[in-house]
Order: structure tokens, then sequence, then C-alpha cells
């Protein structure tokens, strides 16, 4: 039972990291059910505390993602059209990688500027507006990318310690 544990603890960690990138999946609430998944076997002993922990910062990073993005764009005088524009563009780097690795850095950029553009007549306020909100949404994903980083190296530093037991027939 602690190899299954281990192994789903492990997938989850690994599509939370991904998460960390694509917007319709969760990575740091999954990262933090990989650490949960862990510390349910028998070889791993309860720590409350680092579950509790890693869980309120879990919750408060998805909180401060939806609002990060909603900031930078405001703050650059940006409107909703440039958020949706942000996250579509982000949709066209996963379906459509004509930018290869580069293309999850343009692809939301240019969605952000045309949401602007169908939003407001100047190309100015417009580029500063896609400006922010891609700015927004790069905070958002470093921030969710670090947490779930993080995660993953408490997960295999913690499997590491305990490899005997968790592995044992």
């Amino acid at each position: 039972m602690d190899i299954l544990l281990f192994v789903i603890g492990f997938l989850l960690m690994f599509v939370g990291v991904l998460g960390s990138f694509l917007p319709v999946i969760p990575g740091p609430p999954l990262s933090w059910l990989g650490l949960l998944c862990l510390y349910f076997t028998k070889a791993v002993p309860d720590n409350w505390w680092l579950l509790g922990i890693t869980l309120a910062i879990a919750i408060i990073v998805v909180i401060m993602d939806y609002i990060i993005p909603a900031a930078g764009t405001k703050r650059f005088g940006g409107s909703k059209y440039g958020i949706w524009g942000t996250t579509i563009g982000l949709i066209l780097a996963l379906v459509f990688p004509i930018f290869g690795v580069f293309g999850i850095i343009i692809w939301p950029f240019i969605g952000a500027f045309v949401g602007e553009m169908i939003n407001k007549v100047e190309h100015k306020q417009a580029l500063k507006a896609a400006f922010g909100s891609f700015l927004g949404f790069l905070t958002g994903t470093f921030l969710k990318f670090v947490i779930a980083v993080v995660y993953f190296g408490i997960f295999i530093s913690k499997a590491w310690t305990f490899r005997g037991e968790i592995f044992q027939f």
C-alpha cells in the first residue's frame, strides 16, 4: 500500500508542477495532495504542522493567482479583456506550439494585446495594459511554480529519508 501511495503522490507532484503553467490544473493544491499521500504511508511519520502550513500556503497561492493578474492589469490600465486575452493566449500556446518553448511566453502577451485592442482604441495604451496583464500572469505562474517545486523537494526529501520503509517488501 505504501508503494501505491508513493506512486500516486509522485504523480500528483508531477501534475502539480505542470499545473503551475496550465490554467485549468491547480498546481499547488495537487502538489499538496501529493505530500498528503506520502504522509498517509505507514513509513513516513505524521507531521501535521508541515501539512497544515503547506496547505495554508497552497490556499493562499490559489487566491493570489486570481488577484495578481487582475492587479497587474489594473495597475497598467488594462481591462478584463486583457486578462481573458492572456488566458486564451496561454491555451493557444499549448494547442499550437508554433514558437516552441517560448510560445508559453509569446502567446499570452499576444492574447493580452489583442484583448486590449478589442477594448481600447489606442495602440500605446493597449500595449501598456497587455504588458501589465502579462506581467501579472508571469508573476502568478512563477509563484505557483516555486511553491510546486518546493513541495516536490519536500516530497523527494521525505521519500529519500524513508525509502527503506516505503519500498519494503
